[in-house]
């Protein structure tokens, strides 16, 4: 499985989902959708150009943006 978070830093949803996959030993790459403009761009396509963070991709599909229950970000 191949798992990407693409975040922004100071995101505290974005941190959540960093502790998440962490503490559950889910390996992870972690995007800055923030200051990277090609990181952002392949994550807006991802999500069809929506900007929330964090944005969840497993193994090139897009699982959803935010964070919690509702999702927030």
């Amino acid at each position: 499985m191949a798992l990407v978070i693409y975040t922004k830093p100071g995101c505290p949803y974005c941190d959540q989902a960093r502790v998440y996959y962490n503490e559950n030993s889910i390996p992870f790459t972690d995007y800055d959708a923030q200051n990277d403009r090609a990181r952002r761009k392949e994550m807006l396509s991802y999500s069809g150009g929506d900007p929330t963070v964090p944005c969840i991709v497993e193994d090139g599909k897009y699982k959803g943006s935010g964070w919690g229950d509702p999702p927030r970000g």
